[in-house]
C-alpha cells in the first residue's frame, strides 16, 4: 500500500513550492503569431489612443457655443467651410459661426469642440442650419480618451487572446516578448496499451492518455512531446524517464503508480535524482495514487493509468503547475453554479471525492445535479459526459437528494 496518503491541500502546496515562480526563458515574437501566449512585460502605452481629437459620428463639427439656442422653431445658421475625410490631417480652422462637414473617425479640425450629427441640420449650398444645440466636447472622443500615454495597459503574465493583440497593434506593436512555452513529455505505461491504429488484440485498450493529456497541455500553450508507450519493465521505464528529463521542461506519465508487481513508476523516480518523491499517494477519489517527485530541479507528475483519473488529476493537479511555468499569474479559476442533488450522493470514506455530475433543469428552472453513472475511475466517456463536478469534504458521509450543492463547470 502506499506510505501516507496526504490531504489533497497538502499535494497542491508541495506541488506549487516545486515550481519557480517566473520562467527564467524569454523570446521575442510577431505580434501575429502570439496568439495564446503569455506576455513577459508590461505593456506601458508610448502615446494617446486616439492620439487626436476624433469624431464619433457623421455630422458637422462646431464651437458648441455657436449652437447655443438652437431648436426647431429658431434655429442657428452657420457657413460651411470644407469638409475633414476619415484619415487626412485638417487643413482648416473652424471660427465663429463657421462649421465643417466631418465623418466618422475623422479628425477634428483646430477651433472645433463638438459635433452635431447629421440627423439634426439641413443644408443648403453654403449654409448649414442646426435645429439642435450641442455641448463642449459632444460626439467627440478625445485624445487619450482610450488610452492614455504612459498608462500600463497589459501586465506581465497575461495570456494574449485576441483582444490584447489588438491593443499592441494599435499601440504600433510589430513584435513582443513572451515566455518560452515549457515543453512537456508524456509517457503511457502499462502491457494493455496499444497506440490507435494498430490491431486491438482481446484484453488491450488504446492508448487515451498520451492525446488527452497532449489537447490538455496545448489548451495551456505548452508544447507535449509524446514519448511514446513503455512496457511495465524497470530498464525501459528508467530510460523513458530519463530520455524525457533530457529533452523537457517537465514530465507526465501515466500508469505504474498503484500497489501491483508492475507499479513501477514510484521505484524508478526514488533513484533518479535529487530530492526526488515529494508525495506518493494522495487522499483523494478519484485519483489516490498520484505520484509527485523532483529529479534534479525538473517535476515529475505521474498520474493513474484510467484515463478519466488522469485527466481529472491533471486538472487539479498539474494544471495549476504549468500555468506557473507557462508565465501566467493568474491562476484561471474554474466556474462554479449552485445546483440541487439529483440523488443522494455517496462519497469514498475517509477521502475527498470529486463526483462527476451531469446539470439539467427541471420544469421549475432549478439546475439539477445527477451523478454521471458508474465507472468514475474506469469509464472513459465519464469526464465527456459530465458538465462539471461535486467537491465532498472527507467528514462527509453523504449528500442529501434535494440539497443545495456547488458544481464546479468543466470547460467545453
Amino acid at each position: 500500500m502506499f506510505r501516507q496518503l496526504i490531504p489533497f491541500e497538502r499535494a497542491k502546496q508541495i506541488i506549487l513550492e516545486s515550481i519557480p515562480s517566473e520562467p527564467a526563458e524569454t523570446e521575442e515574437i510577431p505580434i501575429y503569431k502570439a496568439y495564446n501566449r503569455v506576455l513577459a512585460e508590461d505593456i506601458i502605452a508610448p502615446f494617446n489612443v486616439p492620439s487626436f481629437n476624433r469624431s464619433i459620428v457623421d455630422g458637422y463639427a462646431v464651437r458648441a457655443e455657436d449652437t447655443f439656442g438652437a431648436e426647431e422653431e429658431k434655429p442657428v445658421k452657420l457657413k460651411l467651410v470644407g469638409r475633414i475625410n476619415v484619415g487626412e490631417a485638417p487643413r482648416l480652422t473652424v471660427n465663429s459661426m463657421e462649421t465643417a462637414e466631418i465623418v466618422t473617425g475623422a479628425a477634428l479640425p483646430e477651433g472645433a469642440n463638438a459635433v452635431v450629427m447629421v440627423e439634426y441640420t439641413s443644408r443648403k449650398g453654403d449654409e448649414i442650419t442646426i435645429y439642435r444645440p450641442v455641448v463642449k466636447g459632444e460626439n467627440v472622443m478625445k485624445a487619450g480618451d482610450d488610452i492614455k500615454s504612459g498608462e500600463k495597459i497589459l501586465e506581465k503574465g497575461e495570456v494574449l487572446v485576441p483582444r490584447k493583440i489588438g491593443v499592441l497593434a494599435a499601440l504600433g506593436f510589430i513584435n513582443v516578448k513572451v515566455y518560452s512555452q515549457p515543453k512537456i513529455a508524456i509517457i503511457s505505461t502499462g502491457p494493455e496499451i496499444v497506440e490507435p491504429g494498430k490491431p486491438l488484440p482481446l484484453g488491450k485498450v488504446y492508448d487515451v492518455n498520451s492525446y488527452t493529456l497532449s489537447a490538455a497541455l496545448q489548451e495551456l500553450g505548452a508544447i507535449p512531446l509524446n514519448m511514446g508507450i513503455v512496457p511495465d519493465e524497470e530498464k525501459k521505464i528508467e530510460n523513458a524517464i530519463k530520455t524525457a528529463l533530457e529533452s523537457a521542461d517537465a514530465v507526465i506519465t501515466s500508469g505504474g503508480v498503484s500497489v501491483g508487481p508492475k507499479d513501477l513508476i514510484p521505484k524508478v523516480l526514488a533513484r533518479l535524482g535529487k530530492p526526488g518523491i515529494l508525495f506518493c499517494g494522495v487522499s483523494i477519489k478519484p485519483g489516490k495514487p498520484t505520484t509527485f517527485a523532483v529529479i534534479n530541479g525538473k517535476p515529475v507528475f505521474s498520474l493513474p493509468g484510467q484515463p478519466t483519473s488522469a485527466l481529472f488529476v491533471f486538472l487539479m493537479l498539474v494544471r495549476p503547475a504549468l500555468l506557473r511555468m507557462s508565465g501566467i499569474r493568474k491562476e484561471m479559476g474554474i466556474q462554479t453554479v449552485e445546483a440541487y442533488a439529483g440523488e443522494k450522493i455517496f462519497p469514498a470514506r475517509g477521502r475527498k471525492t470529486f463526483v462527476m455530475v451531469s446539470l439539467k433543469r427541471d420544469d421549475s428552472g432549478k439546475l439539477i445535479a445527477h451523478p454521471v453513472p458508474k465507472g468514475l475511475s474506469g469509464a472513459i466517456t465519464t469526464l465527456a459526459k459530465a458538465s462539471g463536478y461535486v467537491e465532498i469534504p472527507k467528514n462527509r458521509q453523504f449528500i442529501e437528494c434535494g440539497e443545495k450543492i456547488k458544481v464546479h463547470i468543466l470547460e467545453n
